[in-house]
């Protein structure tokens, strides 16, 4: 399979060194070692994005205009085929790119100090500055309602409808939990109503190990540019709270390790702010700790729906895996809420010495 990729960007594979690299979850991805150059080849999961070509053009599009604009930023752009193409798909219909390895870099899987969180931050704030005045319509949506929470909310009450009984009648607890939330839907509402929201290049995976760091600490860039699209501040920002300010991930069984500590908090708000005070609204600003209780409550309705619809979409390795997902996501969502008035004070004195 890699010679005939290969062969696509007249590399041959006889002459390299492949092997499996990375964390990912949804892309397959290689570390090639051809000569003195380092690729990482990836074959992208056109199951999950349907339209793998809108991924290369958008990818393409902000190459181009950070080239232009900001050419100092380090942006990873896939290699051409020989032929001048982004991509390179099989006859059996599989979509794979290439794109250079980052020499001297790092990822890290776990945001497991405030500095690191601080950079991390720092970087993605960066990333959506310096796409500020691009022209989004020019963007193509990856993922289509990837963060409509509204849809979210429906896709979990028509799983009420139409699920599982046995589990719908187990998850008695959750549901209550799930509605007594039901308000950020609309606030979510209000916000796609709000001109004070603008709609920007947003990464909507800001996951710690999609910033590649240098060996002393420091941000070189975002990566995994794959469901970078228009959207809402809060999709960054809140993904960034829900996946850095727990010291237990979303799979933690013990939801006494599951809480939203307030010095990570004070880290992200000031990276973020760093590279976008000037560029955020009062009302985006004001609606920062919003953005995670948007985002993990998104994420817990997922899991839940998910659970009473037999595990269908995200799959699941014991019997209520999902469903301890979505308890674990209420329980950071509990913790953040209880902490508002905390996280505030962070976002009106973010400075912070680094």
């Amino acid at each position: 399979m890699h010679a005939s990729i290969l062969a696509a960007y007249g590399i041959v594979a006889e002459e390299c060194i492949i092997q499996p690299f990375g964390s990912g979850l949804i892309n397959t991805t290689w570390k090639v070692i051809h000569n003195d150059q380092s690729f990482i080849l990836q074959r992208i999961n056109h199951q999950v994005f349907k339209q793998p070509e809108v991924i290369a053009a958008n990818i393409r599009y902000i190459g181009q205009y950070l080239r232009q604009h900001s050419p100092e930023y380090y942006f990873v752009q896939p290699v051409n085929t020989l032929d001048g193409k982004g991509l390179v798909i099989t006859a059996e219909g599989e979509y794979f790119r290439l794109q250079p390895f980052v020499p001297d870099s790092r990822s890290y899987d776990v945001a497991d100090d405030e500095q690191l969180a601080y950079e991390a931050a720092r970087q993605f704030g960066r990333f959506t500055r310096l796409l500020a005045d691009i022209d989004t319509k020019k963007i193509g949506d990856s993922l289509p309602d990837f963060h409509n929470l509204t849809l979210r909310y429906q896709q979990f009450e028509d799983a009420l409808k139409n699920g599982n009984k046995e589990r719908i009648a187990a998850s008695e607890e959750l549901i209550f939990r799930i509605r007594q939330y039901a308000y950020l839907t609309d606030t979510f509402e209000a916000i796609r109503h709000n001109p004070a929201f603008k709609i920007r290049v947003m990464h909507h995976d800001t996951k710690i190990n999609n910033v590649l760091f240098d060996n002393s600490g420091n941000g070189i860039c975002v990566i995994d540019l794959d469901t970078v699209m228009p959207g809402y501040f809060i999709s960054d920002f809140g993904d960034m709270m829900r996946t850095y300010l727990s010291p237990a991930n979303e799979e933690e069984k013990d939801f006494s390790k599951v809480h939203a500590r307030a010095s990570f908090f004070q880290a992200i708000v000031s990276g973020y702010l760093s590279e976008l005070r000037d560029e955020l609204s009062p009302d985006e600003i004001h609606h920062l700790v919003y953005a995670g209780q948007f985002m993990v409550y998104m994420q817990a309705i997922r899991f839940l729906a998910d659970y009473l619809n037999n595990d269908i979409y995200y799959g699941a390795r014991y019997d209520t895996h999902n469903s301890v997902r979505a308890g674990n996501q209420l329980a950071l969502l509990d913790s953040i809420t209880a902490q508002e008035g905390i996280f505030f004070k962070a976002i009106t004195t973010p400075d912070r010495v680094v």
